[in-house]
């Protein structure tokens, strides 16, 4: 009883937090997905992540068509709506094909939907082959028209070249949402290993090595990103050019968490845990690697879901301004150089649909890391 008691009452004049023994039994694990669950914005940022990275690994077959299928008759061709009932009063799922008509007054070409036809579109139907998961031969696609020869469907419009805006924005998503995971994560190793020797070691070579931190620092990022990206020549294929973006995103961008990282491994070095096990006969890795890295962790995760925007940011500027990926690459930058043009803004404003999915992956990761960074200390009040 005296020790629920003391488990249960609070010190407010040293700021220590109230916490009841079913709580106090609970393992750091559990207190972090239950403080997590309560951050509603997080919850849903981590949803619509998951949903995009489950359409990064099953694209194929979430698009209707491939992102080289086009219809040079559906040029800058408008959103269709789906309808559920035809003007005859049928149900069935279905979209009304498109004609293109001329103004007589402006003579400019305009599509109409024909109500007097429809094209029935179905789920999982069978369309353009392709490799489930790069390797799986399929054919089925979770949305299209039923019949492979129908005019096309476009639900969010056509380019220029008449290729389904939908197909192409679900098929950047790989690259676009890849890009970033695979950047960060080499910031990621570059940061833990170069700061926490600069952290760890100190003396002499915690000096050096932030030294030539400090030099990356002063460097400007984006002329450096342009220049390092315009130096990646051009007859390089898409996936030597998507690998080496890649690198350069990468290349400077560890130098904030390596300085994170040096400043809890300084504070960390001298706690009671760290030399106990010092004294225990622990060698150096095992200091870092079984002590401090995993007290940093809950830290360490909440930094590389707020790192993965930044590089998405910058990949989508650099292959918007034409340095970063280059067609036939698919991503969302590359898909947005098609709304450069005036004529994009004025009559086919569905081209800026990959802008909205930037936004919409860019907040949704930024609430994600919001909630792993207050759950990573679930005693917080």
């Amino acid at each position: 009883m005296a020790q629920e008691s003391l488990l249960t009452d609070s010190t407010p004049d040293l700021d220590v937090p109230v916490v009841n023994a079913r709580t106090a039994q609970l393992s750091q694990r559990k207190l972090i997905w239950r403080r997590f669950r309560k951050h509603k914005l997080a919850v849903l940022g981590l949803v619509i992540t998951a949903v995009l990275y489950l359409i990064v690994i099953f694209g194929d077959f979430v698009a209707p068509y491939s992102t080289g299928h086009y219809n040079a008759d559906y040029t800058y061709a408008p959103p269709q709506r789906l309808h559920v009932v035809d003007a005859q009063g049928n149900w069935g799922l279905h979209v009304n094909p498109l004609i293109m008509e001329q103004d007589p007054d402006t003579l400019a070409l305009e599509f109409t939907a024909d109500t007097s036809r429809t094209v029935p579109v179905g789920f999982f139907v069978e369309g353009e082959e392709y490799q489930l998961l790069g390797f799986i031969p399929a054919n089925r696609h979770l949305i299209g028209p039923v019949d492979a020869n129908a005019p096309p469907m476009h639900l969010l419009g056509a380019d220029r070249n008449g290729r389904d805006v939908l197909s192409r924005l679900v098929l950047g998503t790989r690259i676009s949402m890849t890009i970033g995971l695979v950047g960060v994560l080499i910031a990621f190793v570059l940061g833990i290993v170069i700061g926490g020797i600069s952290g760890f070691v100190g003396g002499r070579t915690d000096m050096i090595i932030q030294r030539i931190v400090e030099f990356f620092m002063s460097i400007p990022t984006m002329p450096l990103w342009l220049g390092l990206a315009a130096a990646i020549p051009r007859e390089w294929s898409p996936l030597t050019r998507y690998m080496l973006i890649t690198v350069v995103l990468s290349f400077v961008a560890w130098t904030g968490l390596s300085r994170e990282v040096r400043g809890r491994f300084l504070s960390l070095r001298e706690e009671q845990f760290v030399t106990a096990a010092r004294l225990d006969g622990a060698t150096r890795p095992g200091l870092i690697f079984s002590e401090m890295l995993p007290s940093l962790m809950s830290h360490l995760i909440a930094t590389i879901t707020l790192a993965i925007p930044g590089m998405i940011l910058a990949e989508t500027s650099l292959s918007f301004l034409g340095l970063g990926l280059q067609a036939p690459s698919v991503s969302w930058g590359v898909l947005l150089q098609d709304a450069q043009q005036i004529r994009v803004i004025a009559t086919a404003p569905w081209l800026l649909l990959p802008g909205v999915a930037v936004v919409v992956a860019v907040l949704a990761l930024n609430f994600l890391g919001d909630g792993l960074r207050d759950a990573a200390d679930p005693y917080k009040r």
